[in-house]
């Protein structure tokens, strides 16, 4: 390469960087001035407000509330339940998170069948997920409730052994993993910043922010909806709803996020 050629290339390469340092940013700013628009109102409201009637309203084949549902700290108590799941439940003998347990408590006090509620798992626009309202509900229940997952339980346990090495796992045409991008700093993908996940602050910035209403879609989207499209764009399988891979994950990511304060539903890109 004649060195005058090579100089140049090496000049537009970094201006093509400069560039794209400078729209990355012009992209995180116009993302923060869109959610400051907002203040205090977020679309999120409306789900959480149609979550909690659905919450307190008799449904189902059996003409049954979920004011019996445990979320794990006793029947019918939301408050804070969010920021103490995924955890070990007795009745069920497995270790839930949000959307497994809420299908428990559709399917066993209401009578739901939990093939016809997986249909319906997520949003799609005139078309309006139960679960994904009542996720919103419980987790705006637990709002600057402290993370707290002691897995004292064996269960408990191995669920996050699983969902570290579901983590780290590499497979797929491209050979990733959740790690390929979550496992360092200062990363982005699209223009879009990504959160190191193996660190306390990374976790916590994520975790504690979902679900969210996702500003692309006009829907809300739950944690789980979240884990699986990172598996889409992996180019790996579909996760599967309410799995022991999604809770393994969830509770992986959870326990690393500890300490922090939960801030869902957010709003987020």
């Amino acid at each position: 390469m004649k060195p005058l050629f090579a100089k140049r290339l090496r000049g537009l390469g970094a201006l093509l960087l400069g560039s794209f340092a400078l729209t990355a940013a012009a992209s995180d700013d116009a993302l923060r001035e869109y959610r400051e628009m907002f203040g205090d109102d977020n679309p999120a409201a409306l789900w959480e407000a149609r979550g909690e009637q659905l919450w307190q309203t008799a449904r189902g084949p059996q003409h049954a509330s979920l004011a019996a549902c445990d979320l794990g700290l006793g029947p019918g108590v939301v408050k804070g339940a969010y920021a103490q799941l995924p955890r070990w439940f007795a009745d069920t003998a497995r270790v839930e998170d949000l959307e497994s347990r809420l299908l428990t408590c559709m399917t066993e006090l209401q009578g739901f069948p939990r093939d016809a509620l997986l249909t319906t798992r997520f949003g799609d626009g005139e078309r309006k997920s139960d679960l994904e309202a009542l996720a919103a509900y419980v987790v705006g229940a637990s709002r600057g409730a402290e993370i707290r997952l002691p897995l004292q339980h064996p269960a408990e346990q191995a669920a996050w052994a699983l969902g570290q090495a579901a983590f780290y796992y590499r497979a797929g045409p491209h050979d990733f993993s959740c790690a390929t991008c979550h496992a360092q700093a200062d990363k982005r993908i699209r223009l879009q910043t990504l959160p190191q996940l193996t660190t306390a602050e990374g976790a916590r910035e994520a975790y504690t922010h979902w679900p969210a209403y996702r500003i692309s879609q006009g829907e809300l989207r739950t944690f789980e909806w979240r884990l699986q499209d990172c598996y889409r764009q992996q180019r790996f399988p579909q996760l599967k709803f309410a799995s022991e891979v999604a809770v393994g994950l969830s509770l992986f990511l959870a326990k690393t996020a500890e300490g922090g304060a939960m801030a869902a539903p957010a709003i987020r890109r």
